[in-house]
């Protein structure tokens, strides 16, 4: 269908309808059963695996046409699906199945002396407007997400990945159908022209009420300049770890090479190593070490170059930049509070680590670093929904407004008053 549609004359035309169907959806959505979202996204997950090979076919399809260009490997890897993460795609809408359904869970409730009693409760947001690059899982985590909490979606995904998610948002509406729900809940941009983004990020006459972008740099710089509806903003992952002086060092080697080379292109990927100076006797060339053996590049500060010469010097470019590689930079800081002015300085308030058995150390950290997620002991990789708990996400919001950190069923809601009474007027 992308490809057939791709040449459509009115790109408004078509975005507004998508919109108005999405909003029509919406509606009959907010107050869905939840045997019935259930049903929907068990459904789901039975049509993506009967689909496994299609999807794989297809994405085979869309990887053919990147060959030979200049997309970074973390990109491509993003955008490569495989037999396990079919498998896991399924998984996540399962597991996102299994959640409580947040929608009409009752946050608060008060007295008040006049005999009011108030209630705070869950509401959907309405409509999500998601924009992806190279991910077609998103298709499914999003679709999922939206659809639990309540919400209708209309996913516009990259060129690059336009036939894998077109096959996974097939198996999508497939399980709407499956469970008599408006089948336009869920909703894949059928065009690759970018004036479709752009009519998004007007919000479709009304129909969007909020945007989440997710992709490089540059998609998420165009969506938060233009858009005219709420952004769950999501910048760079370019997140920190601080090895303490009482850090474990065993410990230490195994977080953080899994920090950096388990998934170099994942926004929780470590991009930028801090040791204690005090620890530089201890610590500091068996860290680099380890790395290296792993086949990461290091890229050192002044000091760290008198302690492991030949190393590539680091530039002050490389302490604001996300390599999404096998890439660490690393530096020697004056303890906790050289790594906190460190991270303050350059971090992208994603998420960051402490490998400490301080127990000030850590507290220091948490307290004084105010990035979305923080860990201690662990690697910066469990930044992610799934991990949390929620099932899936659509994304790590790095904003401070609505939603912070992994965005999952309930950051997807927003919430209204109940308040009832016995007559009371007010004096």
């Amino acid at each position: 269908m992308l490809d057939t549609v791709a040449q459509s004359p009115d790109i408004d035309v078509l975005m507004n309808d998508i919109g108005r169907k999405a909003k029509a959806a919406a509606r009959p959505l907010g107050f869905a059963p939840t045997d019935a979202k259930n049903k929907a996204l068990n459904a789901m997950a039975d049509a993506i695996l009967a689909n496994k090979a299609h999807i794989l076919s297809e994405n085979a399809r869309d990887l053919k046409d990147v060959e030979g260009t200049d997309m970074l490997a973390s990109f491509i890897d993003r955008l490569t699906l495989n037999d396990k993460r079919v498998t896991e795609m399924a998984e996540g809408i399962r597991a996102i199945a299994a959640l409580a359904d947040p929608v009409g869970e009752v946050i608060a409730a008060w007295d008040r002396p006049n005999g009011l009693k108030i209630e705070r409760v869950r509401t959907p947001l309405g409509v999500i407007g998601v924009i992806f690059e190279s991910r077609p899982n998103v298709t499914a985590d999003a679709g999922a997400l939206c659809l639990k909490a309540g919400n209708a979606v209309i996913l516009r995904c990259g060129s690059d990945s336009r036939r894998s998610s077109a096959a996974i948002h097939a198996c999508m509406v497939e399980g709407l159908k499956a469970a008599d729900l408006p089948e336009h809940a869920i909703q894949l941009v059928p065009v690759t022209d970018r004036a479709a983004v752009g009519a998004m990020l007007r919000g479709l006459d009304g129909a969007i009420d909020v945007i989440v972008p997710r992709g490089g740099k540059s998609l998420v710089a165009r969506v938060q300049s233009e858009a005219r509806v709420p952004v769950f903003a999501h910048l760079e992952g370019l997140c920190h770890i601080y090895v303490d002086a009482s850090a474990d060092l065993d410990m230490a080697k195994n977080i953080i090479v899994n920090a950096k080379m388990r998934r170099t292109g994942v926004c929780g990927a470590a991009e930028t190593l801090l040791v204690d100076g005090t620890a530089i006797g201890t610590h500091l060339k068996p860290l680099i070490e380890v790395l290296a053996e792993a086949g990461c590049e290091v890229r050192a500060s002044a000091a760290v170059l008198k302690v492991v010469p030949g190393l590539k010097p680091a530039t002050e470019e490389d302490w604001s930049t996300e390599y999404l590689d096998a890439i660490i930079s690393v530096a020697v800081v004056d303890g906790i509070s050289g790594a906190i002015s460190h991270i303050q300085k350059y971090s992208s308030n994603h998420t960051e680590a402490v490998l400490a058995e301080d127990p000030e150390v850590v507290e220091r950290f948490f307290t004084e670093i105010d990035s979305a997620i923080l860990l201690h002991n662990a690697s910066t990789q469990f930044a992610d929904g799934g991990e949390f708990g929620m099932g899936a996400e659509i994304g790590i919001a790095t904003g401070k407004m609505h939603a912070r950190g992994p965005v999952g069923v309930e950051q997807l809601t927003s919430f209204k008053y109940r308040v009832r009474g016995t007559g009371q007027t007010r004096p």
